[in-house]
C-alpha cells in the first residue's frame, strides 16, 4: 500500500489568526505531499533494487525513506494536533501525567517551548511517550529522522522548519511557537497519550 496524504480535518484557513490560511495550504499541499510522494517513489527504488540484487545505493535510499516517511508521520501528526477549537489546557488523565513528569503544566510547556525555539537549523520540538522508561519526555527532532533510536512516540509536535512558519512570522520563531499554543488540540493528544501507553519495548 503506499502513502497517502491525509486530508486535513478542517479548512485552509480555520487557524487564522495564528496561522494563515496560506501556509497551511503549501504546507500542506507542497510540503507535505512532497514527502509522501517521496516516500512512494524510494520504496519503488527498494524494490528494484530487491529484483536486480544492486544494492550500491542503498545507504542513500534508506536514508531516502527515513526522510521522507519521518516527515509524512510528523506532519499527519501536526495536523491533528491543531484546532480551531485549540488551547487551553489539557484535563484528566494527561494533564495528572504531565504534572508527575515534569511538576506542572508551566514547566512542561516551558520547556517544550525552549526546547522547541532552540532547535538547530530545520526541526521540531515534540512531546513523546518513551516506552521502555514509560515516561513522557521532551524531544528536539532535527531533520525528521536524526534522533528516533530510543524509539519514543510522538504524541505532540510543533514544526520549526521555516516553511511553516516563515510566510506570516519571518524570523521570530517564538512568536510562531507562542501561537502554536492557541491551537493546541489537547483531546487528539490526550487519545494518543493513551494508545501510546500500551506500546511495549521491553
Amino acid at each position: 500500500m503506499t502513502y497517502q496524504l491525509p486530508e486535513l480535518p478542517y479548512d485552509y484557513s480555520a487557524l487564522e489568526p495564528h496561522i494563515s490560511g496560506n501556509i497551511i495550504e503549501l504546507h500542506h499541499g507542497k510540503h507535505h505531499n512532497a514527502y509522501v510522494q517521496g516516500a512512494n517513489a524510494t520504496l519503488e527504488k527498494l524494490e528494484a533494487a530487491r529484483e536486480s540484487n544492486d544494492y550500491g545505493g542503498i545507504v542513500g535510499l534508506e536514508k531516502t525513506l527515513a526522510f521522507n516517511v519521518s516527515g509524512h508521520v510528523l506532519h499527519s501528526i501536526y495536523w491533528t494536533n491543531m484546532s480551531p477549537e485549540g488551547g487551553g489546557t489539557p484535563e484528566g488523565e494527561l494533564a495528572l501525567a504531565l504534572k508527575e513528569a515534569f511538576g506542572s503544566f508551566d514547566n512542561f510547556k516551558n520547556q517544550l517551548t525552549q526546547a522547541t525555539a532552540t532547535v538547530q537549523g530545520s526541526g521540531w520540538g515534540a512531546l513523546a511517550w518513551e516506552p521502555l522508561g514509560k515516561r513522557l519526555i521532551i524531544e528536539q527532532i532535527y531533520d525528521h529522522q536524526g534522533n528516533n533510536g530510543q524509539g519514543a512516540i510522538p504524541l505532540l509536535v510543533i514544526d520549526v522548519w521555516e516553511h511553516a512558519f516563515y510566510l506570516q512570522y519571518k524570523n521570530v520563531k517564538a512568536d510562531y511557537i507562542s501561537a502554536f499554543w492557541n491551537l493546541v488540540n489537547w483531546e487528539d493528544i490526550a487519545k494518543r497519550y493513551i494508545q501510546a501507553k500500551s506500546v511495549s519495548l521491553g
